[in-house]
This record gives C-alpha cells, structure tokens and sequence, in this order.
C-alpha cells in the first residue's frame, strides 16, 4: 500500500542527512586549515567572514566559477566520469548509516536512518570498492603520465588494505552475528563497546581507513612531491572540486562508520536509567554520535600534520606482512573464541 507520508519522510531525511554531511565536510576543510596553522604556529585562514567562518563558502564559489578545462587528448566522457563516480560513491554511504534512535513525531515512527538494510556492511565495503573507480577513471582518462602513476599507486594500495579491512569486519561480524549496521549500535548498550571486545581489529580498520581515504600518511596517490597532484593533476574548476570534497566526505563517513561498528555510535551511557522522554533521549543521541565523529575528524587531521608520509614499499610492506597477517589472527582468535563460548 502506498504510504505518502512514509515518502514525504525519507525525502526529508535525505535532504538532511546530505545537507549536513555536505555542510561538516566543507567545514572540515577549514577546520584543517585551522588546525593546521595552530600547529605550525601561524594564524591560517581569517578574511573570509568573522574568523574565516565563510572561508569554505568561498572556496566553493571559487571552484564554481573557475573554467573547467579538459585535456585535448583526454577521453572527454571518462574525464568528466571519473570525479562524479567519487562523489557519488562518497553521498551514497550516507544511506545506511543510523544517526540516532528513534523520533516519535505526530503517532508515527520515525527512523533517523534513510535505509537499515540488512547487510548493510557489505553495501558499504562494495561503495569502497565503488570509489577507486572515480579516482582510476579520472586518472587514466586525463593522459597525463603522473595521473597514470597515481592511478596504478591508487588501485594497488586500495587492493591491498581493503583485504586487511575485510578481515577485521568479518571478525566483527563474528563477534556481533549480524551485517545490520543498526544492530550492531544496538548491540552496544552503555559502555559494552565492540573495542573492548575488538582491539586489535578495530587498530587494523582504522589505519586501513586512513588509506582508503588517501590521508597522510597514505597519500601516497595525490603525493604531491612526486606526481604534481596525482590522478586529479589535470582537472581544474567543480571538477577538481568534487575529487577534493569527495575526500572529505569519506573522512565524515568513516568517522561515522568507525563510530558505528566500535563505539557504540549514538549510544549513550546512562541515558537510559534517567526515564527522559523518547525524543529526548533521541536528540541527547545525535549529539553525542556527532561529538564522537568530530573527535575522528579532529584524529585525522592531527595525523595529517603529524606524521610523515610512507615510501611506496614501506606502504605496501605494511598491507601485506603487517596488517593482513595480523587481520587473519585476530580472525582465528575471534573464531575460536566464539566456539569455546
């Protein structure tokens, strides 16, 4: 049966949802900025607006207005393809996150997640692989030898910590027992967060997070010492745009997923013995999801301007004899522990 308002509310929802992803990725941007500068003891961005608050409005109207330019020799089609792949497979991952428990708004139910589907964890390892694609397309389509270059570095290093980043959620899943993404939230209640039952494997996602997300000290395919700007050396205009905003989409996702799947994401401990009402308690819960996903963000951007960046081999030497051998451990401890109880 047709349910109008059932449609009415996953519209509202989306447009939220993307919304506020859109507004905490650009303003992710300056937060770098910022945090940048107070590490390296200058002011950083502060023109724009009241202490450079419209600084990612500008930026974004800068991109806007610049032209667009593609290569003569560049395949037209892939070359236009390629950041669009990026940016949809960051907007997409948006879906299957849970922002929150449960509203009770006008009689009705009302989920703050666009879609719980019950694999959700295979819906966002496919999107993973879904984005290399934007960033090999783009690459290759440019005919420019360094985005070649980044393309292969790309395309190899996603192979690579996707394999560690596999088997550390499989022994999540075998921890938990469900690919649901909400019941896995669901089944952190208080202070029973899947890290403590998980350490080793949620060390071994979050740094293959950080390569998937091409961050420092994994950026081994924009690498700028070396390929002048990698796979988007020759894009300009909204399209360089969307590559780079695109990155910061992911780093918002994958705080949120890491959130998800070992914090207990908008779990609250407490809230429950304080007998609030139920939108209470659902507001106080997408406060502190956010809190925890500001505290990723914040991570990521103080390793950035922390640490180094590896040689190639040295990044490859780390998939492949350290975090995939320490993936298949945890694996068969979390499996022999699951039979034992």
């Amino acid at each position: 049966m047709f349910d109008f308002f059932f449609i009415i509310e996953k519209l509202i929802l989306i447009s939220a949802v993307l919304g506020i992803t859109l507004f905490i990725a650009a303003y992710s941007t300056l937060a770098e900025r910022k945090l940048a500068a107070f590490f390296q003891d200058r002011i950083g961005p502060d023109r724009a607006g009241p202490f450079g608050l419209l600084q990612p409005l500008a930026d974004g109207l800068k991109f806007l207005f610049k032209e667009a330019i593609i290569p003569a020799k560049a395949d037209r089609f892939l070359f236009v393809l390629g950041p669009s792949l990026s940016m949809l497979a960051a907007c997409m991952a948006c879906a299957v996150i849970p922002w929150g428990p449960d509203l009770m708004l006008f009689g009705r139910t009302v989920a703050l997640q666009i879609t719980d589907l019950s694999v959700g964890l295979l819906y966002l390892f496919g999107l993973v692989s879904f984005g290399v694609y934007g960033v090999m397309i783009g690459g290759w389509a440019s005919n420019n030898k360094y985005s070649l270059l980044s393309t292969i570095r790309a395309s190899s290093q996603m192979i690579s910590y996707e394999l560690a980043m596999g088997l550390s959620l499989i022994a999540l899943v075998l921890t938990t027992g469900t690919l649901s993404i909400r019941e896995i939230v669901l089944g952190q209640p208080g202070w029973h967060w899947n890290i403590l039952a998980q350490p080793l494997g949620f060390m071994i996602f979050i740094v293959c997070a950080f390569a998937e997300t091409n961050r420092v000290p994994f950026d081994l395919p924009e690498c700028e010492t070396e390929l002048v700007g990698g796979y988007h050396t020759e894009y300009s205009g909204m399209q360089l745009g969307f590559y780079l905003f695109a990155e910061y989409i992911n780093m918002f996702i994958s705080s949120a997923v890491m959130t998800c799947l070992y914090f207990g994401g908008f779990q609250m401990p407490f809230i429950a013995s304080l007998g609030l009402p139920q939108n209470v308690v659902a507001l106080f819960g997408v406060v502190f999801f956010f809190v925890k996903i500001l505290m990723f963000l914040f991570l990521f951007i103080w390793i950035r301007w922390t640490l180094p960046r590896f040689r190639y081999d040295q990044l490859m030497r780390l998939g492949w004899t350290g975090l995939i051998p320490l993936a298949i451990i945890n694996l068969l401890a979390t499996a022999v522990f699951q039979l034992c109880n």
